[in-house]
């Protein structure tokens, strides 16, 4: 596999829902804002949908909406509401762009490898869920901020399901540190039919530049033939790690996000593997759809070096593999190419 479809393979894997809201105001200046900057505090609200899914439908759709804040807001929690029918919810913040309120087809992930385009913010796979940021930690929004909302549904019932999803932005003022988003794994999935558990893993991939960065979450992330996802945090692909992420009943279809802070090793990174049991009759690989698996996790993370999309797989340059991370870090000429591949070809 050539670099440019394995960089593909690796990022097209991870897959929110618009409105308006309100708040009222004060100021304080905050992590990223001009000195002058004046900030507002309230609830925002952000609604995809409604939309009825056919029977037997599996797809991806995607509004874009204002949030309605007229100045820099503080973001120290998202509480999202989930309608039935949905596999994974992602809420973005968008740089610029069209207003489109309407769910229409799109391609998971598209932009959020350019920084100055957008980046997710928090990914939902339970029906309500919140995620709230550590004490002096926030995502900060700009005036009218654009928010990209990404549903990934199936409806296996033989009815018409009527679906709406929410994301709720809760705000504060006076936050110094500013949070951001990894999300990490490897496309190297390839199952036979079989009823004994099979494991993706354990594989190690590294995260340079990232050592001492603070992770306040962390979600696993298979499909349905999944039984368990673990991760551990590793100094280099030869250390055994720390566990960090080990739900004792995983389900993959609302899988446990847990809130135990840690840190990223110096010059270290993750360590983790996947378990399945695939006793569907036929052969299964690397995929987004839900006849397929993923093997991959995200973590929230301060202070922000901006959002990465990071994954390891042994299928190029072998026998040591090859890892990516887009946005690229500069100088690594390698990952830049792949990292300006997706960009222009779109994930």
């Amino acid at each position: 596999m050539d670099l440019f479809r394995l960089a593909l393979a690796a990022t097209t894997f991870v897959t929110l829902v618009a409105g308006c809201g309100g708040g009222g105001g004060n100021t304080d200046p905050g992590p990223d804002a001009a000195p002058d900057a004046t900030f507002t505090t309230g609830t925002y609200t952000a609604t995809w949908g409604p939309y009825t899914i056919p029977p037997g439908e599996e797809g991806t759709k995607c509004v874009y909406v204002r949030l309605g804040n007229t100045d820099n807001i503080q973001v120290h929690a998202i509480h999202n509401v989930l309608g039935e029918a949905s596999h994974h919810f992602i809420v973005y913040r968008k740089a610029d762009g069209a207003v489109n309120t309407t769910p229409t087809d799109c391609q998971p992930f598209t932009g959020t490898l350019d920084p100055a385009n957008g980046a997710p913010l928090m990914i939902t796979q339970r029906a309500v869920e919140t995620l709230t940021l550590p004490d002096d930690v926030v995502f900060t929004l700009k005036p009218d901020q654009l928010i990209r909302l990404e549903l990934h549904y199936i409806n296996t019932t033989d009815q018409p399901l009527p679906v709406t999803a929410t994301a709720e932005f809760q705000t504060v003022l006076g936050a110094h540190q500013e949070a951001d988003f990894i999300f990490a794994g490897t496309p190297d999935i390839d199952l036979p039919s079989s009823p004994s558990v099979q494991t993706v893993g354990p594989t190690f991939l590294p995260l340079a530049g990232f050592g001492g960065a603070n992770v306040f979450a962390i979600t696993g992330h298979t499909h349905a033939r999944g039984r368990s996802v673990t991760v551990a945090t590793a100094t280099d692909r030869d250390d055994p790690g720390t566990t960090v992420y080990a739900p004792a009943n995983f389900n993959w279809d609302e899988p446990e996000t847990t809130y135990a802070p840690f840190q990223i090793p110096t010059a270290g990174g993750f360590r983790f593997s996947c378990d399945y049991v695939n006793d569907t009759g036929r052969r299964i690989q690397f995929g987004e759809g839900v006849d397929d698996e993923m093997c991959f996790f995200w973590l929230y993370y301060y202070p922000s070096q901006g959002p990465k999309v990071c994954a390891h797989s042994n299928q190029f340059n072998p026998p040591d593999g090859i890892d990516v991370c887009c946005p690229a870090a500069e100088g690594d000429v390698v990952s830049a190419a792949a990292c300006r591949y997706l960009m222009q070809n779109g994930l």
